[in-house]
């Protein structure tokens, strides 16, 4: 991008949370609606199509950073200021966003919770300018978190308990995207990450060891291993695989001994290319056999669900795995067929129709149901005042704009998506397909489809019999 003579490139605010965070064409519409007086109040639901090919489950995240978005909305004068520099909008419209803030309700799925295809994550209810406005910024925190949870779900339960650190940050999709995956990666079970911000702002356990740069600046790679050792005592992780991976192992091994006499342990060495398992066995003997069995093995380098699950099965002995790129960006499903669509407006239920994309009308809830193991067994989709058994999904979480109660602790979070990937059925923890979850479409749900459907002809065949001014047609 080219910019005019002694003119610096704009730089980013402190806060990617400002209302311009937004599609241009929620400011359009709201200018439409303002001009029409449409203001009534309208429900919005945030649900996937359908789930990805690669995927059984999926895992729900990004719910506090929505809560956060919409009880500081607002529009700065700043903001005001380069929407009327467009020239775009007009200065009624523009002053009546000078005012505008959240009012709303909000129900959800806690983060955490295991969801599926046609289940409203998230609902939102609140006058129409306000619902509309927010739907490109809630759509991109809960699509993004939830897609990013899904693919570290997998990765801890392919692990099978063996700790797994998030190593994305450098290779994540900007800055928001890897602050953001390392706290939806440990609301999955990761036990920590690699990126220090998410640790100052998520208290998320943080992890690092070397580069293989610090080995190369070195003209001895013992030299390096021991100042490396000496600067950090109290968390000494050596990366072993710059030169010779297992000549690097016992040089590992003697220089353990010298360091005991400095009461410095060595805690770990790490693995990072070559083939991971056979690296890891023939370390795993070197260290043994120098008398260091305490000290664990870590692997790194490209690892996913399908990488960890093939080490395990082949009983390398690794502990501990760093995962990174294709975690963060969910590499072999990046992205849901998901939506935040009108469901109801001024009382009456809305649907679309639209082939492929169609959708459920009205407010709704998801039951879910337990075998006698507390295994999943059934969700039922039905509409908010149809009760269904089982145990209702959707909580409040904001009411009048206000929120309800404290938002639950990472922690808690976390446990609860450990006791949801607990209650999976065997068959949907697996990596590869499974038969679909039965997702049932409650009958009321049906019957107000097929009203909203009727109401929707009626309309129709009453505009057709009208010119385009409104007159009946010769």
């Amino acid at each position: 991008m080219d910019f005019p003579p002694g003119a610096s490139e704009p730089r980013l605010g402190p806060s990617l949370d400002g209302a311009l965070l937004t599609d241009l064409y929620e400011l359009t519409m709201l200018q439409a609606y303002h001009a029409s007086a449409m203001n009534e109040v309208a429900a919005f639901e945030f649900f996937a199509r359908e789930l990805p090919s690669h995927r059984n489950f999926l895992l729900a995240a990004g719910l506090s950073q929505v809560v956060e978005y919409l009880t500081r909305l607002h529009f700065s004068p700043q903001d005001l200021a380069w929407l009327e520099s467009t020239g775009r909008f007009r200065p009624r419209f523009l002053d009546s966003l000078a005012d505008l803030r959240f009012t709303g309700d909000v129900d959800a799925m806690p983060e955490g919770t295991v969801f599926f295809g046609n289940e409203p994550l998230l609902r939102v209810v609140a006058p129409m300018r306000e619902a509309q406005f927010v739907e490109s910024r809630v759509m991109n925190l809960l699509h993004f978190q939830s897609v990013v949870a899904s693919k570290a779900a997998r990765c801890v339960l392919a692990a099978h308990a063996k700790p797994l650190i998030d190593f994305g940050l450098r290779r994540a999709h900007g800055a928001e995207a890897g602050l953001l995956s390392a706290r939806a990666s440990y609301i999955a079970g990761f036990a920590g990450t690699a990126t220090a911000l998410a640790g100052a702002v998520f208290a998320i356990p943080v992890f690092g060891t070397m580069a293989h740069s610090f080995v190369q600046a070195h003209e001895d790679e013992v030299a390096a291993f021991a100042q490396f050792a000496r600067a950090q005592p109290e968390n000494t992780a050596l990366l072993i695989d710059t030169y010779d991976t297992e000549s690097a192992a016992h040089k590992v091994v003697r220089l353990a001994e010298q360091l005991r006499a400095e009461s410095i342990r060595i805690s770990a060495v790490r693995i990072d290319s070559g083939d991971l398992s056979e690296h890891a066995r023939k370390v795993r003997r070197i260290l043994d056999s120098g008398g260091q069995p305490d000290i664990t093995i870590l692997a790194s380098g490209n690892l996913d669900e399908y990488r960890v699950a093939e080490m395990l099965a082949n009983q390398a002995p690794i502990d501990a795995f760093g995962v990174g790129t294709r975690m963060n960006v969910a590499a072999d499903a990046p992205f849901l067929d998901c939506a935040y669509k009108l469901v109801e407006y001024a009382g009456r239920g809305r649907r679309k129709r639209s082939e492929g994309k169609a959708t459920w009308p009205g407010r709704k809830q998801v039951y879910r149901r337990f075998d006698a193991r507390g295994r999943m067994a059934e969700d039922v989709v039905s509409l908010e005042g149809d009760p269904q058994e089982g145990a209702a999904l959707l909580a409040t979480v904001i009411r009048a704009g206000h929120v309800c109660a404290p938002q639950p602790t990472l922690a808690a979070i976390r446990a609860h998506a450990r006791a949801q990937l607990a209650a999976l059925p065997e068959a949907l923890r697996a990596l590869g397909p499974a038969p679909p979850y039965p997702v049932a479409i409650a009958p009321a749900l049906r019957a107000l489809a097929r009203e909203v459907d009727l109401a929707t002809a009626l309309a129709s065949e009453n505009s057709s019999a009208l010119d385009g001014v409104g007159k009946p047609a010769a």
